[in-house]
């Protein structure tokens, strides 16, 4: 059943990357399995994952059995299917649909697929960042659409609806993946560097603008960031508490980690959402700086294994949506470890492939099935070669 999935040039990458993939799931159940047992009372989150890894098998299964050209020929009508649902949450929220649209910890990110039943329900969002690469890579194949900077306008457009829905729910970790997607993207079909050089510094220009209008719970996350200090009531669940608990994780993990289930930590004073949003931490405490350093490795393989597929590929569809693949594991990656060390503002971000979660392990799986419909399918050479523009 999967003989197809290996077959080309690229088969013996794509094998290296499912590895990494696989060590990556691996990591994450034994640790969401040690969160478990440490819990009082213990939880199943463990059980459920091994559900979810199975659905995410046929995702990925699945996203390798229709060529990635009759996708992008749909991904319009995806892109305005997945703003549909996100409207939906909205709506849900707004008139408090409790048993479709349920709201965690002020936040309303989810639509319960049987009404009522929290169990089966499915996170729009992290649908609508791959639809969105997909809707993307296909109106950015033409590279002389965006070569001015008025062309810039389109796919801007097409990235701000899915933001400012998603910033609505609220939902600000996602909201933080698009931008360095249509950056990457924009880059590796050609934009002007001068042109996105321009744009990132009127964004960095205006951003202190958004103090104004941000709640109060996100100000403290800012205010937190950039003290970095104890003067806020961490044992009383203040603000700075889940940073507090989360560097001392990581601290206390020394080189080797204090061993699995035997982490004093993790039993007494583990951090809020260990199993999810702080999983990094556990990771670093039970297997010290040399377990963190093989997570980022394997994030390595994935990310340069899935660039070198886009560099391989000629034709420019296939070539940006493999980009924004990458973009999308690399930027998550990168947000979700560095609020867990105290280098970005915390989000609800989870970590690719490692933290517990059905609608986002589905979401990643599904990425690598396209990534290797990609490698799978060599195009026409109907484009310039990849990653060699001139900025005339």
């Amino acid at each position: 059943m999967f003989a197809h999935i290996w077959h080309g040039r690229l088969g013996g990458l794509r094998l290296v990357m499912v590895l990494a993939v696989v060590a990556l799931v691996l990591i994450g159940l034994a640790t969401i399995s040690a969160t478990d047992r440490t819990s009082e009372p213990p939880r199943n989150y463990a059980s459920k994952q091994l559900v979810w890894i199975a659905l995410s098998i046929v995702a990925f299964v699945a996203a390798n059995m229709v060529h990635y050209h009759t996708l992008g020929r749909i991904s319009y009508v995806l892109f305005v299917l997945a703003l549909v649902l996100l409207l939906l949450v909205l709506i849900g929220k707004h008139y408090r649909m409790i048993s479709i649209v349920p709201s965690i910890r002020g936040a309303s990110r989810w639509i319960n697929l049987i009404p009522g039943n929290s169990i089966i329900r499915l996170q729009p969002s992290e649908l609508a960042k791959l639809v969105y690469i997909l809707a993307l890579a296909w109106y950015l194949r033409y590279r002389e659409n965006y070569r001015n900077f008025i062309g810039l306008v389109g796919p801007f457009a097409l990235t701000l609806l899915p933001m400012v829905l998603v910033l609505l729910e609220p939902d600000l970790g996602t909201v933080l993946l698009f931008l360095p997607v249509l950056f990457m993207v924009l880059f590796v079909a050609g934009a002007r560097v001068r042109h996105l050089l321009a744009i990132v510094t009127c964004g960095f220009l205006i951003s202190p603008m958004f103090y104004f209008i941000m709640e109060d719970y996100q100000l403290d996350r800012i205010r937190i960031l950039l003290k970095q200090s104890t003067d806020d009531p961490y044992w009383l669940g203040g603000p700075g508490y889940q940073l507090h608990q989360s560097k001392i994780c990581v601290a206390t993990g020394q080189t080797t980690g204090q061993g699995w289930l035997l982490s004093p930590f993790v039993r007494y004073k583990p951090p809020p959402d260990r199993h999810n949003d702080f999983i990094f931490a556990i990771i670093a405490h039970q297997w010290g700086l040399l377990g963190a350093m093989l997570v980022l490795a394997l994030y390595a393989i994935i990310i340069i294994g899935g660039l070198e597929i886009a560099a391989e590929q000629p034709e420019p569809f296939g070539r940006l949506l493999a980009v924004g693949i990458c973009a999308l594991i690399g930027a998550q990656m990168f947000i979700n470890i560095g609020m867990t060390l105290g280098l970005m503002p915390i989000t609800g971000m989870t970590l690719p492939f490692v933290s517990y979660g059905g609608s986002s392990l589905i979401c990643n799986f599904l990425a690598m099935g396209l990534l290797f419909n990609v490698a799978r399918h060599r195009g026409p050479a109907i484009a310039p070669k990849p990653f060699e523009f001139s900025d005339d």
